[in-house]
């Protein structure tokens, strides 16, 4: 059996700018049982986790009845600010979804949450994360009859626990995951139930929280901060969460395997003030800066983040170094997200319609730039110009994690390997392209022990850091067909291993 990857591969969302450096996120999912005005308490937890997702959004709710969905293109406060919400989505339980495509294009189909009537009920789905498989099983399942109304890999589970079958909802949930692989965080809605489910690694993030008296599932700790709940804990590795009337049940459905959180989360994805894991992200970011400051560190008058992503880090670095911390680079909120321009020109205008420099600061400085990552650079050498014009003696950058090298297949958008200018270049030659008097990154082994962490150590995780490392923690069924390295035959999953 042979695939064609790139048939399924996105083009870049038309409000992209096509030389934007940024990687972009994966999804957010957020889920409520047994609320008062549940429509309204998910769009605020989805405000909360907009940053994971800002191509299109959707909530479903059940009134006791019957399903109701909404999915637009677009923000979360341009779709669901109305007064009119809960009139519009009654109910007491409801999921919610802020997307940005991977895998399926920018269309109004592939928003989520999916639904789907079933033989035994309706059921509601919003998937953070990305499928390995997807392609293989997709063929499979068309081979085999099924008819599909989106491109996204969300919906193959959905046939999936058509086709089980199982006699309860969660056994039939159990029978799909178990065909599935990758990372996902997973919220299923159904007339009775609200299901969370981590993947056997734990790469995608997911937590319990409580308000009321009531369960919250979400992506992120910040969405429970939004609502007013309390965290309660995060969801483990591989554990399945099942929510009803009686109380909350907790399964573990899959073999037992080691813990593989996605480290990306600390470097860029998780908002500052968010718990991922037990670590306080903002914390792991200004470490991620003190160790920077001690690997790399040239002689310089100000400390200066490439704004917002870069603060925490240029935060640690200035205290780890004792030179000023400054906003050199003031970045404008109010930029529509449309806003591109056909020509290079006009794109190198439109930066600066995003940042400015701050000339009172930057002028006659030796300047050392501090951003989180870079991906292709292309951004970096605008902001580096920019910061030069602005009448800066030197400009020093550092990258406050690894060099990125290998793409992602779990849910973020990265480009190919021949795009990523780590993979390419050297040290000296990124410096050289990106126009700056010195280039650093920090170490993997600084990354981990800014995490507190140690990828040797047998019983904590060694957490996803394949971006840096091209050490993946599952089999790429998908893509090793597409090269001919799998023949497509079952074997069993390499990553499973007994506790």
């Amino acid at each position: 059996m042979t695939q064609d990857l790139d048939r399924w591969r996105p083009a870049a969302p038309p409000h992209r700018d096509p030389d934007d450096d940024t990687p972009r996120l994966e999804c957010g999912v957020f889920g409520v049982f047994d609320v008062n005005a549940a429509a309204a308490i998910t769009a605020l937890g989805l405000h909360a986790l907009q940053h994971r997702g800002q191509e299109a959004c959707g909530i479903a709710v059940f009134d006791g009845h019957r399903f109701h969905t909404e999915r637009h293109m677009g923000h979360v406060g341009d779709a669901f600010a109305g007064a009119d919400l809960v009139d519009r989505l009654p109910g007491h339980c409801a999921i919610g979804h802020t997307r940005y495509s991977t895998a399926g294009g920018s269309f109004i189909r592939n928003v989520q949450p999916m639904f789907a009537d079933l033989e035994a009920g309706g059921v509601a789905l919003a998937h953070n994360g990305n499928l390995t498989n997807f392609l293989t099983l997709r063929e499979q399942l068309v081979s085999e009859g099924a008819i599909f109304q989106s491109t996204s890999d969300s919906e193959v589970i959905l046939h999936l626990l058509a086709r089980s079958r199982k006699a309860r909802f969660v056994d039939r949930f159990i029978d799909a995951l178990s065909r599935i692989e990758g990372g996902y965080a997973l919220v299923a809605l159904t007339n009775k139930k609200l299901v969370g489910v981590r993947d056997p690694l734990g790469i995608r993030p997911l937590v319990l929280g409580e308000i009321d008296g009531k369960y919250v599932l979400a992506s992120e700790t910040c969405a429970l901060d939004m609502i007013g709940a309390r965290f309660v804990r995060d969801i483990e590795h591989g554990e399945m969460v099942v929510i009803d009337h009686d109380g909350i049940e907790s399964l573990k459905p899959f073999p037992a395997a080691r813990a593989r959180p996605c480290i990306f989360e600390y470097v860029y994805f998780a908002r500052p003030d968010s718990v991922v894991n037990g670590r306080s992200v903002y914390d792991v970011r200004k470490r991620m800066g003190r160790r920077l400051a001690q690997e790399s560190h040239v002689p310089v008058d100000v400390i200066v983040p490439v704004p917002d992503s870069g603060v925490p880090a240029a935060l640690g670095y200035a205290q780890e170094t004792g030179v000023p911390f400054e906003m050199g680079i003031i970045r404008n909120h109010y930029v529509g997200r449309t806003f591109i321009q056909p020509t290079q020109g006009a794109r190198e205008l439109g930066v600066r319609m995003k940042l400015s420099p701050n000339r009172n600061v930057l002028a006659g400085k030796r300047v050392m730039l501090i951003d989180d990552s870079i991906v292709r650079g292309t951004n970096s050498v605008r902001v580096v110009r920019m910061v030069r014009e602005a009448g800066a003696a030197e400009v020093h950058l550092r990258s406050a994690s690894p060099p990125i090298k290998w793409p992602d297949y779990y849910g973020i958008d990265m480009p190919d390997r021949e795009h990523l200018l780590a993979a390419n270049k050297s040290v000296e030659e990124i410096a050289k392209i990106l126009e700056v008097d010195s280039m650093g990154y920090l170490s993997v082994d600084g990354l981990y022990a800014a995490m507190n962490a140690d990828p040797r150590d047998p019983v904590n995780p060694q957490f996803t850091d394949h971006y840096f490392t091209g050490d993946y923690p599952t089999r790429l069924l998908d893509r090793e067909i597409a090269e001919g390295r799998n023949d497509g035959a079952d074997r069993q999953l390499s990553f499973l291993v007994d506790a």
